[in-house]
């Protein structure tokens, strides 16, 4: 019988792949496949002088941290159509699980293929919900937290901020993997861990990288009850992947167009005045100039000088580009056109509740779709929607992995609607149970899953049926409100459980099962999206049904990219089957040792596809 290869059941292996990239540089500074460091330090110039008293960021639990982000995942994520929208054709997705393994899951599909993500994690307020990674089974571990209610991190405990740390650490250094060379990561958070938080990310992104720290104005008013200040600001870091990343300017608003004020008859339209004098001082720019109407001179204030030359301040007052006041007998000024002016503007750290939000708005927007909000502490879309319009493109992909009541999902539909974008989102949230008294709990929601998912099927009937935003219907693209849902559980291939038991009956049931590759309880879907994760397919690719002779099998990707088949129909697959799945003209295809009719079979399919240059991989 014919070798052929097997799909790799674990996720991407991304510290193999550095570890390959360092070889490849420098391939001296490995002995017997193990990194020497001392030697690499040499070579770039850096030597141990045995100085531990050196600047760096520790914790307990950090070098635990790099142990959980490199082991890698053999779980899947698994289709639910029925609680997706539009299922077949959206490019969202919405993903339940851990983040921590999702994060790892993504890695072979997404890998530097995400432009923006944004996440507000857990604040470490004290009451937040606390992740626990488990390095041995992070599957069952996930399982066990998917059946309690939040926990709570009090600052009373020892371990305070490096349990925050250890929970964020891994999955910042599995994020900024997804990220492109362009891409850029906000970070939401609060004055408990904003140090430890800019830290931390200098240390996965490169102090380098850091790229503003934004004050977002959250409270309109204060709160008089407040034992310290009132706190009426919320924090978010701003790092980029790399210097490919170039900011967008903001759309201007009307209050900044409004400032221009004076309607020109020079055909130039909207204009303000300003300063024609500037502090940087120059000989060759301190000059009188005179108004013609009055013949008075003026020379630039003390210590100043004008912004340009004697000839060019001569032709501007030729052109009626210098304003004397209105009644023409002022000091010289300049007449800023706005059709003049670049067409955005540039971000500032500071952002304001007027322009992006706050709190009593989030939770109102929550309440316009829910007659009861069944979620606390929500963002407002429009600060999202500022940081989708500083971060993306109109075509690219969104993450985020704290996805919480879905408000990146929909901000990314309302902006889609707005400017005709094609953005895209992924998000990521773990199924934390909603305690009994809450008042999501009470309206039927039993998860904080099912109010995300909820949220985004209203907000996106709500756009569909109000379309809003100023393109005509000819500029508009479709929108896409529709979602795919996908939730974190084992791998759909059998593996041997090796946990010992003394009942016949279970033994042999193992038997059955690792005899068959593929679970007895799982979908061909689910095989076809564990398939496309494990080959690293984008999980919005379009998974198509097709008929091979009495087989079923799934074309994924427009044009066949890759067709599976572990449909056995009544004799196994045979070479005839092989010969029509050839006709599809797909790169791979995937099927089981046990679908084929016998190993004469499947050698024969082997010859066949080899003859015609596709590849061919078992589960």
């Amino acid at each position: 019988m014919v070798d052929i290869e097997k799909i790799c059941g674990q996720s991407l292996d991304v510290e193999g792949i550095r570890k390959e990239q360092l070889k490849s540089v420098f391939p001296e500074c490995f002995v017997e496949g193990k990194l020497d460091i001392d030697k690499l330090l040499n070579l770039c110039g850096e030597y141990i002088d045995n100085d531990f008293e050196k600047y760096k960021f520790e914790w307990p639990g950090k070098s635990e941290c790099y142990k959980i982000a490199g082991k890698r995942s053999t779980g899947t994520l698994r289709p639910c159509r029925e609680e997706s929208v539009d299922f077949d054709n959206t490019k969202n997705l919405y993903i339940e699980g851990d983040n921590l393994e999702v994060l790892k899951l993504l890695q072979n599909s997404y890998y530097g293929k995400i432009k923006m993500i944004y996440i507000d994690p857990p604040y470490n307020t004290g009451n937040d919900f606390v992740y626990e990674d488990d390095f041995k089974d992070p599957i069952e571990k996930y399982k066990k937290i998917t059946q309690q209610t939040t926990k709570s991190n009090p600052e009373t405990m020892g371990r305070f901020h490096t349990n925050w740390l250890n929970m964020m650490y891994p999955r910042l250094r599995l994020a900024s993997n997804l990220l492109r060379d362009d891409g850029v990561i906000f970070v939401s958070i609060d004055d408990n861990e904003v140090t430890n938080l800019r830290k931390l990310c200098d240390e996965v992104f490169g102090e380098e990288n850091f790229f503003a720290c934004v004050s977002w104005h959250k409270n309109y008013a204060s709160a008089n009850d407040a034992k310290r200040f009132s706190n009426v600001l919320d924090y978010i870091l701003v790092y980029r992947k790399s210097e490919s990343f170039n900011r967008n300017l903001l759309p201007r608003t009307e209050k900044q167009n409004c400032l221009y004020k004076y309607d020109s008859n020079d055909g130039m339209g909207r204009w303000r005045s300003d300063n024609l004098s500037v502090k940087t001082y120059s000989s060759n720019y301190d000059y009188p100039i005179t108004n013609p109407n009055t013949g008075v001179s003026y020379n630039p204030p003390n210590g100043r000088c004008w912004m340009t030359n004697k000839d060019t301040v001569e032709r501007w007052i030729n052109e009626g580009r210098i304003f004397f006041g209105q009644d023409g007998k002022g000091a010289p000024q300049l007449k800023r056109y706005l059709n003049e002016v670049q067409q955005g503007v540039v971000p500032t750290t500071y952002w304001s509740y007027e322009d992006c939000g706050h709190n009593d708005q989030a939770r109102k927007e929550i309440k316009e779709l829910f007659e009861k909000p069944p979620f606390d502490t929500p963002k407002p879309t429009a600060l999202i929607k500022q940081i989708l319009k500083i971060g993306s493109e109109k075509d690219s992909i969104i993450l985020d992995f704290f996805s919480g009541s879905a408000t990146t999902a929909h901000a990314v539909m309302q902006l889609n609607a707005e400017d005709g974008g094609n953005r895209q989102f992924i998000c990521v949230q773990l199924p934390e149970v909603c305690d009994e008294k809450t008042e999501a709990y009470k309206a039927g929601y039993k998860n904080i899953c099912e109010i995300g998912k909820e949220r985004i099927r209203r907000a996106g009937k709500k756009l569909t049926e109000n379309p809003s935003g100023q393109l005509s219907l000819e500029e508009k693209t479709p929108l896409d409100v529709g979602f795919k849902v996908l939730k974190l559980d084992t791998s759909n291939l059998a593996q041997w459980d090796s946990t010992p038991t003394e009942e016949q009956g279970a033994l042999f049931a193992r038997l059955h099962e690792i005899e068959n590759s593929v679970k007895s309880d799982r979908t061909d879907l689910d095989v076809v999206y564990e398939v496309m994760l494990k080959l690293g397919i984008p999980l919005n690719f379009a998974v198509t049904e097709i008929q091979i002779n009495d087989k079923k099998a799934y074309s994924i990707g427009e044009n066949c990219l890759v067709l599976v088949c572990i449909d056995y129909g009544k004799d196994g697959i045979t070479p005839e089957d092989v010969e029509k799945m050839c006709e599809y003209l797909p790169a791979k295809i995937v099927s089981t040792q046990q679908a084929f009719k016998d190993d004469i079979a499947l050698s024969n399919a082997h010859y066949i596809l080899k003859d015609r240059d596709i590849e061919i991989k078992l589960l």
